[in-house]
């Protein structure tokens, strides 16, 4: 017998409610905005909008279904089913930080706060639940398949993101490495920088578009459900034995960028989750290309 269909209503902690962990009470969280020249109203309502956008979704759950709920924070160590249906409840960047963690089960995106977020991936208002749920499990339900980067050690350790991948050095210090791609032959160029960045069309409205308008890159963004990703090397430093000329590309269906750590330490992380990271020593490789899996989002 199959299982009913298991809502899980992903969110963070409100700014309200890291005040109150950070200071203890209402009265010290005011005391420490004012004497910053800032007024606790408005974090209170934002506050207040987010958890009455929880208690709607929560109720427009059908009486059939499982449900649950986690926190950003714990989605590391949360259990994704085949049979959920994910139904994020805040900002834009909340889908990308959830997306590592799933494996094709359809995203419904809830913006609590409608003018103050793009809207770019949380497109939906707290009244359409309902309807965007039936929707997820039906046969002909509508969705957008959005492209995923992924990172794959030569320990197998994996990581995918929505809107980038990240590898450098933990610290401010440089990374060494080799970069190439599938196929070459030889070890690649030898490059020291402050990491290099690979993304995707989804990431094309945040950290990527920044590097690429920098640059004056004459290849155009790919679109989020584009099979495309664009990567660039962040400040390359050329010496007698470091290069330059590789510092931009374009990445296909069946491509991949290789890297070989030449550090001490290298890590990689995807979407600014840093604590959710891969860690490499030297010696190791890692490839970059798009990810099997994608982003099921419900439209």
């Amino acid at each position: 017998m199959s299982l009913a269909p298991r809502a899980v209503v992903v969110h963070r902690r409100t700014e309200y409610e890291e005040l109150l962990a950070r200071h203890g009470t209402h009265g010290q969280a005011v005391f420490f905005l004012s004497s910053r020249g800032r007024s606790i109203d408005e974090v209170v309502r934002r506050h207040d909008r987010t958890q009455q956008a929880l208690r709607e979704v929560a109720a427009a759950v059908p009486l059939t279904w499982r449900s649950s709920r986690v926190e950003r924070a714990d989605l590391d160590r949360f259990l994704f089913a085949p049979e959920d249906v994910v139904v994020v409840v805040g900002q834009d960047g909340l889908v990308a930080n959830t997306a590592k963690y799933l494996r094709g089960q359809p995203v419904v995106g809830i913006d609590t706060d409608p003018g103050r977020n793009p809207g770019v991936l949380v497109r939906h208002r707290c009244a359409d639940t309902a309807a965007l749920l039936r929707a997820a499990t039906a046969a002909a339900g509508r969705a957008e398949e959005l492209t995923m980067v992924e990172a794959v050690a030569d320990d197998t350790q994996r990581l995918v993101a929505l809107n980038e991948i990240y590898l450098g050095p933990p610290g401010h210090q440089t990374a060494r490495y080799r970069l190439g791609s599938d196929g070459e032959e030889g070890p690649g160029e030898a490059q020291a920088s402050s990491g290099v960045l690979v993304g995707t069309g989804t990431g094309a409205t945040g950290w990527l578009r920044s590097l690429w308008l920098e640059r004056g890159s004459p290849t155009g963004l790919p679109a989020p459900c584009d099979r495309r990703l664009l990567w660039f090397v962040r400040e390359a430093w050329p010496s007698p034995t470091t290069g330059t000329t590789r510092v931009a590309g374009e990445l296909g269906r069946g491509q991949g960028l290789r890297l070989t750590v030449e550090s001490d330490r290298m890590v990689v992380f995807g979407d600014g989750m840093e604590g959710d990271a891969l860690e490499l020593t030297w010696g190791q490789s890692v490839r970059l290309g798009i990810a099997g899996t994608s982003l099921h989002l419900v439209t």
